[in-house]
Formats: structure tokens, C-alpha cells, sequence
């Protein structure tokens, strides 16, 4: 049995060396039937699999520092520390972990605009991500890009375009198949991105050219404040590739999401071709910060999906079950990420915003040594000199 041990490393997600695992260190997980659905699958992920102790306590650790960060961002945004548009992801924790502990470093990820959760998992710091929402220089896009622009090592975006991402993924897996690399591209969008035109004509290039390219839909069952039944003819997303095999997945459960994201990597790193998943997950707040979530959907609603659905209280009935941890030991973990998240929240609130410089809006157009002699602007006024550092047709 093989691990691959991920640890906090300066505030970000590092990995270690892979090594051996004992068996005493190894449990065995049996998922419950109601897992996985298949559409034109041969084969489903295996409900009874083994993995280490150690990985499922990262996992809880994960889950919940995005939870804590997701909070910390509710916090900052109503004490109008951040400002603009703010996605949060708060319930649906266990797609992004899930998804980051089935691959490697060496896979890539695109989603839509709720990425905060994405990002750290990918290597961004919580300060990173912070310090992005609140327009610091030390943020993950130096503070310039905000809640849909993130970037980290392999991940391409947090981006606001409702479904661009889409086609964008399928170029990336396209990359890995040009390249020839046993790798994998989870492109994700929400269901409300689902009906977009864009997203069926990435399909039909990922099968025609049998990319290793995983189309995966977060149904957090509300595209804004419209139910998925009111918007789609069709809420089975995981049959919408038609001639694409798919796979519908608890998203509230990490486990599930863990074995058919590592089932879907290999599915298409193995020259397979594309694959369609679903997610069907839930978000606890709404669409976004200037959305109190209630309006379309009951308050009881909400309650029940979280009293009886949530990934963290689920994963920690297992750690308790299986005797992996104790419920001292879970309160340790727990207090540790929230003195961690709000080092983090101290240090982004800190830290200074870009300089009132010009030339600080041109500096990530092109890769530093690549830059054209000069970027032409709407007038003559705005044409940008790069060996300059200043306008071309600025007076003194």
C-alpha cells in the first residue's frame, strides 16, 4: 500500500516524499450503495476499498480549514473588509478535498467562481486567499483578481465567466495529451453553468479527440436563486455528455468524492477518453455574500441538509467509529485550524495593498521577458511602453 503524506508547509499544502504504509496504519472504507450512479460506465468505483488512517485525518483537516477560512471570509466581508463579489463554498468542503487527495500535484484543476477552497488545497496559503479577498499585494493574484480570479500550482482559475472555464479545461487536458503525460484535467462548473452552449461544445472536442478531460458538475441543487428544476429540462447532469460515459457522486460525503475522483483520474489518464461527473452537493449560504440564501428555499431546509448531510460531522462519526481519533483528540484539530485560520486573517488584515502605481496594471499581461515593445491602449493616450515603464505618449 502506497501514501502520499500532505502536510501544512508555510502556511500551504506540501508534499512529501511517498512512502510505504504500515498496516496498522490502513482501515477499511465501505461506502454505502447509494454512492455512485453510473451512465454508460462498464464498471463503478468499489464501495469497499483500503486507505491509510493518516490520509482520512488530512482530509478532516483540510475540510476544516476551508471551512474556517470560507467563515473568516463571512466575517471580513460583513465588517467591509472585503469588498465586490465574494462566493463562498461553506457545505461543500468535500468536492475539493476529495478531488485534490485522489490526484497529483502534477493533474490540473479549472472550476467556476467559488474557488477559494480549490486554491488552498492546490498550494495557496489561507493568507494567500485572504489576502486576495481583501485586495493585498501579498494575495494570491497580488491582490488585483479578487473572490473569481485565484490562481496556485496547477490550478487555472477561479473564473467569473459563467462556463468559459469549461472549454479551457478541455484545452488543458488536451496539453497533458499532446504532451503525453498519464495525467488528468478536472474542468468543474455548477449546475447553473450546465445549460451554457460552450460546455456541450467542449464535450464534443473531448470525445472527438479522446481527452483526458473530466467534465465534473457541483449541483448545489440552486444556479443563483433558480432550483435546478426550474432552469434545466434535465437535473440528471451526469447523463448530459450523451455519448460522454458518466458518474453521479454523494458530494456530502468525502469518501465518495475521494474514490470516484481517483476512479475518474485513472478512468482517463488510462486513454478512456473524457468523463461527465456529478457532485450533488449543497451550499449552505447563498449564491453569494449579497445573498441571504432564503428567499428561494425554507430555513428547514438548510437545517436539515446540515444536521444530517455534512462532510466534516460525517468524516467525524468515521474517525470516532473506526478509533482513528477520539473526540478530544478531533477538538484538538479543530481548535488548532482556527487559531491557524486567524494567525492567517491577522496577517492578510496587515499587509498593504498594491501601490497607486500605473505600471502595476500591466505587469501580469505578459510573462516577464516576453513582453511586446508596446501594448496599445483604447486612444493613443493609453498605449503602454514596457521598456519604458510608462505610457508612450505621456507629456512631461
Amino acid at each position: 500500500m502506497i501514501r502520499s503524506t500532505r502536510s501544512l508547509v508555510n502556511g500551504s499544502i506540501g508534499f512529501t516524499k511517498r512512502t510505504l504504509a504500515s498496516s496498522s496504519d490502513i482501515v477499511q472504507i465501505e461506502l454505502p450503495a447509494t454512492s455512485f450512479e453510473g451512465y454508460n460506465l462498464e464498471e463503478l468505483p468499489e464501495l469497499t476499498f483500503e486507505t491509510e488512517k493518516s490520509a482520512l485525518l488530512q482530509m478532516y483537516k483540510d475540510m476544516v480549514i476551508v471551512r474556517r477560512m470560507e467563515m473568516a471570509a463571512d466575517a471580513l466581508y460583513k465588517a467591509k473588509k472585503i469588498r465586490g463579489f465574494c462566493h463562498l463554498s461553506v457545505g461543500q468542503e468535500a468536492i475539493a478535498v476529495g478531488i485534490e487527495h485522489a490526484i497529483t500535484p502534477q493533474d490540473t484543476i479549472i472550476t467556476s467562481y467559488r474557488c477559494h477552497g480549490f486554491a488552498y488545497m492546490r498550494g495557496a496559503s489561507v493568507k494567500g486567499v485572504l489576502g486576495e479577498l481583501m485586495g493585498k499585494r501579498s494575495g494570491v493574484s497580488y491582490g488585483k483578481g479578487g473572490s473569481m480570479h485565484m490562481f496556485a500550482p496547477g490550478f487555472y482559475g477561479g473564473n467569473g465567466i459563467v462556463g468559459a472555464q469549461v472549454p479551457l479545461g478541455a484545452g488543458l487536458a488536451f496539453a497533458h495529451q499532446y504532451r503525453n503525460e498519464k495525467n488528468a484535467t478536472f474542468a468543474l462548473y455548477g449546475d447553473g453553468a450546465a445549460n451554457q452552449g460552450q460546455v456541450f461544445e467542449a464535450y464534443n472536442m473531448a470525445k472527438l479527440w479522446d481527452l483526458p478531460c473530466i467534465f465534473a458538475c457541483e449541483n448545489n441543487k440552486y444556479g443563483m436563486g433558480t432550483s435546478a428544476s426550474r432552469s434545466s429540462a434535465m437535473t440528471e447532469y451526469y447523463k448530459r455528455g450523451q455519448y460522454i460515459p458518466g458518474l453521479k457522486i454523494n458530494g456530502m460525503d468525502i469518501l465518495a468524492c475521494y474514490q470516484a475522483s481517483k476512479f475518474a483520474k485513472d478512468w482517463c489518464a488510462s486513454g478512456n477518453g473524457p468523463l461527465v461527473l456529478e457532485y450533488e452537493t449543497y451550499r449552505y449560504g447563498g449564491h453569494s455574500m449579497s445573498d441571504p440564501g432564503t428567499t428561494y428555499r425554507t430555513r428547514e431546509e438548510v437545517q436539515n441538509m446540515r444536521s444530517r448531510n455534512d462532510p466534516i460531522a460525517g468524516l467525524n462519526a468515521i474517525l470516532l467509529e473506526k478509533g482513528i481519533a477520539t473526540e478530544e483528540e478531533i477538538k484538538a484539530y479543530d481548535k488548532e485550524a482556527r487559531k491557524y485560520v486567524d494567525q492567517q486573517v491577522a496577517e492578510a488584515e496587515a499587509d498593504a495593498p498594491p501601490e497607486a502605481k500605473m505600471d502595476i496594471l500591466f505587469e501580469d499581461v505578459y510573462v516577464k521577458g516576453t513582453e511586446v515593445p508596446e501594448l496599445r491602449g483604447r486612444i493613443s493616450d493609453d498605449t503602454w511602453n514596457f521598456e519604458k515603464g510608462t505610457f508612450s505618449n505621456k507629456v512631461y
